[in-house]
């Protein structure tokens, strides 16, 4: 059996920049009330008519295909992980293969939210793993800023969500000492309403419903958030699936060179690096910037450290990721 090593990195925000003094020209709420709550100062939101998921993806793929020193027709395969694809069906992973002139490759497209790059990227390392593939692209993009609820109403929900995308090339390592060495994937769906966005759906059809019940106000069409449970199980499954990867590799927290969590909210990043007793300089946050991108924040935040130098060769890196349904997962990576 072969491992998966990244070869390339890549990411892609749009340059609208979104401040939280922005924010309250349009809502009741106000820089510290954010920054106190969540740790984000801004986000970054696509001007309508610009950029989509799709294209946001393809940008960041063109830079970690570039990074990873191969064509474009050496991609195998492709999986897009997003819970804000640009059509309803088909998913953006097809879309992908298209705008990058890719010849017909399998692409698959992951809906685990919050958790989906892990998920995408476990997808991956196991078709790498068992020889099927060589080369496979892993995006997380995310477009939330155009299905928020930007009133006082939704203001809990839409100061933490920003748009983005991030890509990473997954490529055969015949040393197993290096590249992923595991990865560990959990759900928990009984608490799935929690943190949800319901319509639109088959049980529910965004324009059918809309006209029929002349309801332009219905909170099922924005995303809902528990968020106090929500906060509590995430630093607990984040504690366990981080625990878990390095069991399972004989390691120990004290073997972490850099912990890449998903940037959900700065307390629970905060919270776990006091509990594993890691340094400012192992734990890699971005979310000030840019907000959660869900699915994107990973290989974003992932994308950076490597730009900064945080990340080197030998370096043992874990990301880990806990979000809606609930699912969560991590990986373990010998850089």
């Amino acid at each position: 059996m072969y491992n998966s090593k990244i070869t390339g990195l890549g990411y892609f925000v749009p340059e609208n920049v979104v401040t939280n003094d922005d924010l309250a020209k349009v809502m009741d709420t106000n820089d510290a009330w954010i920054q106190e709550r969540t740790g984000i100062k801004e986000r970054r939101h696509v001007v309508k008519g610009g950029d989509t998921t799709t294209t946001m993806g393809v940008k960041a793929a063109k830079i970690a295909i570039e990074r990873a020193g191969i064509d474009k027709d050496d991609i195998d395969f492709i999986v897009f992980a997003t819970l804000s694809p640009d059509y309803y069906f088909p998913g953006p992973g097809v879309l992908v293969q298209r705008d990058l002139g890719i010849k017909t490759v399998g692409a698959l497209d992951v809906r685990n939210q919050c958790s989906g790059f892990i998920y995408a990227l476990s997808v991956a390392d196991q078709y790498i793993k068992t020889g099927m593939y060589k080369n496979v692209l892993v995006i997380g993009s995310e477009l939330h800023s155009h299905g928020l609820d930007m009133t006082t109403r939704g203001r809990s929900v839409s100061v933490i969500f920003g748009d983005g995308a991030g890509a990473a090339v997954l490529s055969r390592e015949e040393d197993n000492s290096k590249g992923l060495l595991s990865t560990h994937l959990h759900s928990e769906g009984q608490h799935a309403e929690e943190l949800s966005l319901i319509a639109p759906g088959m049980g529910k059809r965004w324009v059918t419903d809309i006209i029929e019940d002349n309801d332009h106000n219905d909170e099922s069409f924005y995303p809902h958030m528990n968020g106090q449970f929500v906060f509590k199980n995430a630093v607990v499954r984040f504690s366990e699936v981080i625990m878990e990867g390095l069991k399972t590799n004989d390691l120990t927290p004290e073997d972490i060179d850099m912990l890449v969590p998903h940037q959900a909210n700065l307390r629970i990043s905060q919270f776990i690096q006091k509990k594993f007793g890691l340094g400012d300089d192992q734990v890699f946050n971005n979310i000030m910037k840019y907000g959660n991108t869900t699915a994107a924040s990973i290989p974003i935040a992932l994308t950076e450290a490597w730009e900064k130098g945080k990340i080197k060769e030998g370096d043992l890196v874990v990301l880990a990721a806990f979000g809606s349904g609930f699912t969560w997962g991590s990986a373990i990576i010998k850089w």
